[in-house]
């Protein structure tokens, strides 16, 4: 079962790292590098400040708590113990998968932290915002075309960003909710220290 499962993620990879064109490929290794979205992340840091103002803090200790459940999960839990090599990588698809200006990533793929990352965020500022600002689920396709940038690149499985994108949102789901618990504490301590 395992094995059919590696097979078809084997065929999905190819599939979809299959449709590439030179002028698109330096496009997708820019774009699949966390930097060349900064100016979107400091929009969004634009929107906490703007909403939550003194209370913005608490929605910064639930983005970090996101992303480093997310990061943390995939790279040093699960990358280490599934030990499954990339398909740049990988000695029985050598020669099979369009790699860019020699671009390989680190040796182990499972699961994508880019996509655990990506997918955090996302869903986090969905819970946080999706009610008053309804465009922020916008963020999702954000994530799916950045975490296809893994693929087109052929340093990730499909298999890897679906599960990394779930760890993400799971993880994005847990730094929602502890900015709630965060906020009661807070409001407790206030409560305590002023009466």
């Amino acid at each position: 079962m395992i094995d059919q499962l590696i097979e078809y993620d084997k065929a999905a990879l190819r599939l979809l790292n299959g449709y590439h064109t030179p002028w698109l490929d330096p496009v997708m290794l820019l774009l699949t590098e966390t930097i060349a979205w900064l100016p979107l992340f400091i929009f969004l840091l634009y929107i906490v400040f703007k909403d939550y103002k003194k209370e913005s803090w608490i929605i910064l200790v639930g983005i970090g708590i996101t992303i480093l459940l997310a990061d943390q999960v995939t790279a040093s839990i699960m990358k280490p113990y599934f030990a499954r090599l990339r398909p740049s990588r990988e000695p029985t698809l050598e020669g099979l998968v369009h790699l860019v200006e020699g671009y390989t990533g680190g040796q182990f793929g499972f699961a994508s932290s880019h996509a655990a990352n990506t997918f955090g965020v996302a869903t986090f500022f969905f819970l946080v915002f999706g009610s008053k600002r309804p465009w922020i689920i916008w963020l999702f396709v954000w994530a799916a075309f950045m975490t296809y940038t893994r693929i087109y690149l052929g340093v990730h499985y499909p298999g890897d960003i679906l599960v990394g994108g779930l760890i993400g949102m799971l993880s994005g789901w847990i730094g929602f909710k502890s900015t709630g618990w965060i906020k009661s504490w807070n409001e407790k301590r206030r409560a305590i220290s002023t009466g």
